[in-house]
């Protein structure tokens, strides 16, 4: 009896072991390079003849390419970005005039702890495409910038922390290069003589960086990223530089963009600067 009983229980572990479902691979569907590219075109165009309540022609347009590059595997993640953006406009018989130009690259290796907090390296480079001027009251112009100069190349290291899928920060020392030919003044102080200033300017200390990136509704995202550095030399001068851009798909090629910038740097200004930018476009994924 005993043995009939020990052959069921092994006939039935047998057939149990048989119908078990096979241990599940890991998926790696999700590690690799992954590539993202969105590019977006907006024009405005306003033109009269015989217009008895007067009024001045006027063109302008901007064009953006944001991308992203990333590759993640079991122990790490690699995230590469770009934004590159350039504007121009043209009002009656004024000479064109920019108002939109941006060149900026980041790029953050993260090693997985396996934890909520796992280091960092990362490095950014901010630069701008063409030359920037100021026009006075009586239309002056006035060279104030062009490409590479100023730059500004941060490298940091750190540890990062995710609460959230919408929202990660990172907080680490940082080496910031600010880098100019003709315009030094961005890389010395206000007070500083034209007889004393350098081209480059080095300075360590403490950098934090946080992304958020909500999505408000099916067809409305808010991106935020905030930049904040403080030198080791003077704790209390943080520069801060904040961008913000509210996204609504009108439909599948037409979009409307709501971006904010601030930038608070004694190096360039002493007043906080802001930019506000309102446009509607076509918007196209590449990939």
């Amino acid at each position: 009896m005993k043995r009939i009983i020990v052959v069921l229980l092994l006939v039935l572990a047998g057939r149990a072991w048989s119908q078990a479902p096979a241990p599940q691979k890991p998926d790696s569907s999700k590690w690799g390079w992954k590539h993202s590219v969105l590019s977006g075109l907006t024009l405005t165009q306003v033109s009269f003849k015989d217009w008895a309540q007067g009024g001045e022609d006027a063109l302008a347009w901007t064009i953006r390419l944001d991308g992203l590059s990333k590759l993640e595997d079991t122990s790490h993640v690699w995230g590469n970005t770009y934004k590159m953006s350039y504007g121009q406009a043209k009002i009656g018989s004024d000479l064109t005039r920019k108002t939109e130009d941006r060149l900026e690259f980041e790029s953050v290796f993260t090693y997985k702890l396996g934890t909520e907090i796992n280091p960092y390296l990362g490095a950014s480079l901010k630069t701008q495409f063409a030359e920037g001027v100021t026009i006075d009251a009586a239309g002056k112009m006035t060279p104030v910038s062009r490409f590479f100069d100023p730059a500004y190349l941060t490298q940091s290291a750190g540890f990062g922390y995710r609460p959230s899928k919408e929202i990660k920060t990172r907080l680490g020392a940082a080496l910031r290069e600010i880098v100019t030919s003709i315009y030094t003044v961005y890389a010395n102080n206000p007070t500083t003589l034209p007889s004393e200033r350098v081209k480059t300017r080095v300075d360590g200390g403490l950098e934090s960086v946080t992304d958020a990136e909500l999505k408000l509704d099916d067809n409305l995202l808010f991106r935020s990223k905030l930049e904040l550095f403080a030198p080791i030399r003077k704790i209390s001068e943080v520069s801060m530089r904040m961008d913000n851009t509210l996204t609504a798909n009108v439909s599948k090629y037409v979009v409307v963009i709501l971006s904010v910038q601030l930038i608070n740097d004694v190096n360039a200004s002493t007043r906080l600067q802001s930019k506000e930018v309102l446009a509607l476009g076509l918007s196209y994924t590449i990939y």
